[in-house]
C-alpha cells in the first residue's frame, strides 16, 4: 500500500531557533582514531531542525523516527517509524531535507509507504516492532526489533518501494527469545542497527547482551552486544562479533530513578570500519548521545559461541574510541536513534542524525547535521 502526499506549506518545516551553545560551523577532529591516521575523521556542525509531536501527516501523527538512510544515485531520504501499528499501520517515511554547506535549513515529509507482512497486508497491531532501515542492491533493507515478552523473534527483511514483502534473512541460533530469559533477546534490545558494508554484506547489531551473553548496561559495567555480518545474497550470518557498549554513562537524580545506554545505530565506512551510535539516558537528567569508530578487523568470530558469559575461549571485541559526545559539545540532543551519510543540495558531505520522540509531548523530533569533511571511505 502505498499513500503519496503531497506536502503543502502546512507541512513545511523550518529551522528552529533553540539558543545554541554551538555555532555553525565549529569544527571537530579525531585524527587518529584507534591509533590509526588512515582513518581520520573530521565533522563541522551545520545546524538543527526540531518537527514537534502532534504533527499530523496525512491525518497520522509523525514521529518515532528510529532508522534514516540516503540513497546516494536517486537523492532519496527515508526514514522508518518504531510505531508498532498502534497509530496506524508500520511504515516508512519519504523525506525532503533540505542542508547544504551553509547549515540545515528544513525537512519536509513527502510520501508515506506502509509496510507489509508475508501476505501483503499492512502488519497488525504490536505484531511488528520496526527499528531500522537501509537501501540496498535489491530493496529496502529493514529490521523488526521482535518482541521477547511476546516471544516474537526479531528479523531482518527486504522490501519494495511499494512496501511488498520481498525476503527475509535467516535468523541464527540463539537470537529468538524464550519465556524463561534463560538465551535470546531482551525485550526492546534487540534489532535495533543496521549497516551496508561497502562489499554488499549487511550489519546488524543488537542494543544490548543477548541473556545467555551476560547482562544488560549498568552504572558501572558495559554489556557485550553481538553484531551479525550477514551475506546479502544467501541471508545467511557468515559471522559475529563482539561489541562492547558502555556503561550507562549518568545516574538518575533520584535512587529508584531509570537509566540505560545502548547501541541503537550503525554506519558503514568502509568494509571494516563503521560509527556506532550509543544512547544513554537518565530520569531528570536527559540524554548522553555519543558518537564511536569501531573497527572489525582482527575481532573474534564468536558464531559458534553460544554464551559469552561461559565459554573459556579467547575473544577479542571489535575495537572502539570514542568520536563526538553531541552534549559535551554543547548540543541538548533528544533521543536519538538514527544516522546517514548524504550529499546536500550543493554537493556537500553531511552527516544527518535524528531523534525518536516516543510519540512523547514533551519530546521531538529532532534532525542534526554535520559536513563531513574527512572520513575514511
Amino acid at each position: 500500500m502505498l499513500n503519496r502526499l503531497l506536502v503543502s506549506a502546512s507541512f513545511a518545516f523550518l529551522l528552529s531557533a533553540p539558543a545554541l551553545a554551538l555555532e555553525t560551523g565549529t569544527r571537530f577532529d579525531t585524527p587518529c582514531p584507534l591509533s590509526d591516521c588512515s582513518a581520520s575523521i573530521s565533522l563541522s556542525f551545520l545546524g538543527e531542525v526540531t518537527l514537534p509531536t502532534g504533527t499530523m501527516i496525512d491525518g497520522v501523527e509523525f514521529g518515532g523516527i528510529s532508522g534514516l538512510d540516503y540513497d546516494f544515485p536517486s537523492r532519496r531520504f527515508i526514514a522508518i517509524s518504531d510505531d508498532r501499528s498502534q497509530k496506524a499501520p508500520a511504515r516508512f517515511y519519504d523525506l525532503d531535507i533540505q542542508v547544504d554547506a551553509k547549515g540545515l535549513h528544513s525537512v519536509n515529509v513527502s510520501q508515506t509507504t506502509t509496510l507489509l507482512d508475508t501476505n501483503g497486508k499492512p502488519f497488525a497491531e504490536k505484531t511488528v516492532d520496526p527499528e531500522a532501515i537501509r537501501f540496498s542492491q535489491d530493496g529496502i533493507l529493514w529490521t523488526s526489533e521482535g518482541d521477547a515478552k511476546a516471544g516474537l523473534p526479531p528479523f531482518l527483511r527486504v522490501t519494495g518501494d511499494d512496501g511488498q514483502f520481498v525476503r527475509e534473512f535467516v535468523l541464527p541460533e540463539g537470537f529468538a527469545p524464550s519465556a524463561d530469559k534463560t538465551s535470546g533477546i531482551r525485550n526492546n534490545n534487540a534489532f535495533e542497527s543496521l549497516a551496508v558494508m561497502k562489499d554488499g554484506d549487511i550489519i546488524v547489531g543488537l542494543e544490548a547482551a543477548l541473556y545467555q551473553d551476560g547482562p544488560a548496561s549498568t552504572l558501572t559495567n558495559g554489556s557485550l552486544a553481538r553484531l551479525i555480518r550477514f551475506d546479502a545474497t544467501s541471508g545467511l550470518a557468515k559471522a559475529q562479533y563482539v561489541y562492547p557498549v558502555s556503561p550507562i554513562p549518568q545516574a538518575p537524580v533520584k535512587a529508584d530513578g531509570w537509566n540505560d545506554n545502548g547501541m541503537p545505530e550503525i554506519l558503514a565506512l568502509d568494509n571494516h570500519r563503521l560509527l556506532t551510535l550509543e544512547r544513554g539516558y537518565a530520569q531528570d537528567i536527559g540524554n548522553t548521545i555519543r558518537l564511536f569508530m569501531i573497527d572489525l578487523d582482527g575481532a573474534t568470530d564468536v558464531s559458534k559461541i553460544g554464551s559469552l558469559s561461559t565459554t573459556e575461549e579467547r575473544i577479542v571485541p571489535v575495537r572502539k574510541t570514542q568520536i563526538l559526545d553531541l552534549g559535551a559539545i554543547g548540543l541538548t540532543p533528544d533521543n536519538v536513534e538514527a544516522m546517514t551519510f548524504a550529499k546536500g543540495q550543493d554537493g556537500t558531505d553531511v552527516l544527518i542524525l535524528a531523534s525518536d520522540n516516543n510519540f512523547n509531548a514533551e519530546q521531538t523530533t529532532q534532525f542534526l547535521a554535520f559536513e563531513v569533511l574527512k572520513r575514511p571511505r
